[in-house]
């Protein structure tokens, strides 16, 4: 089954297209937690014990994992996630082919994630390790919902923007149909342009909740079903931090249908 098989099958499963992000910081997480040999997995683990069939999937923030005892998290994490829902590596990747080829081992191969994060700069050979694994979908970084972001992505390039010329080049190399792109959630227009102009490409839509994405603009905005939208602080702190576990659950729940009606009605 390809990624974008995957993906619509979950979403008409579990009627949505929301993905939770779990950037899980420990400095962050309840204090019914810490009571736990490994907080960050108990963290996670009843965050999808409370939303597993209200959602799509689940991006993991390779950045909170950065660390021995961290990937032992990610394993056990993944592990629990059920099989049908979608798993994205938010890792950002973008090295010089054979360094992508080990990225590309221990993500996609060994940790079985269905799609990576990828950062463009360095061209061609260091995305096609990634999209040589036909049944994986990397979501290529268009435009993202940063301030620096206009940095580069913004620089014109002849007549267009750079971000613009990296669709372009993407869609050029895109032959296994497993190429996705990242948008802000604040890039409205750009989004609306593109949702009509690659209606069959997988969109990840990141930024909607704590980075201030207004999630009814956007889905006005959306002509693409292959979408997801991402909310990770939004959902994953809005507990207080002396919440009871079973309180906590019920929050984290709460925060998702919310998110996930007001999604399903535009």
């Amino acid at each position: 089954m390809t990624y974008l098989e995957k993906l619509k099958a979950v979403v008409k499963k579990n009627n949505s297209n929301l993905v939770i992000g779990l950037d899980s910081d420990i400095t962050k997480i309840p204090k019914c937690f810490h009571k736990y040999s490994d907080p960050v997995y108990d963290f996670n683990h009843y965050i999808m014990c409370s939303t597993k069939d209200i959602v799509a999937g689940y991006k993991l923030n390779m950045a909170f994992y950065e660390s021995v005892k961290g990937y032992k998290t990610v394993e056990k994490t993944l592990k629990y996630i059920p099989d049908n829902l979608i798993k994205i590596c938010d890792a950002k990747r973008g090295d010089i082919g054979n360094t992508d080829e080990m990225y590309a081992r221990s993500f996609l191969d060994e940790m079985n994630f269905d799609a990576i994060t990828f950062q463009p700069y360095m061209g061609y050979d260091s995305l096609e390790p990634f999209i040589n694994r036909k049944d994986k979908l990397t979501y290529v970084l268009a435009l993202t919902s940063n301030e620096g972001s206009n940095d580069f992505q913004k620089l014109k390039v002849g007549n267009k923007f750079l971000y613009e010329k990296v669709v372009e080049k993407c869609i050029e190399w895109n032959k296994n149909k497993n190429i996705g792109f990242v948008f802000g959630s604040n890039y409205v227009k750009e989004i609306g342009k593109y949702s009509k102009e690659l209606p069959d490409y997988p969109l990840l839509i990141p930024g909607v909740g704590s980075q201030h994405g207004e999630a009814g603009d956007l889905l006005k905005n959306l002509h693409n079903k292959n979408f997801v939208i991402n909310s990770s602080r939004g959902i994953i702190y809005s507990s207080p931090m002396n919440v009871e576990r079973k309180e906590f659950e019920k929050i984290v729940r709460q925060k998702t249908i919310e998110l996930n009606n007001t999604i399903n009605k535009l």
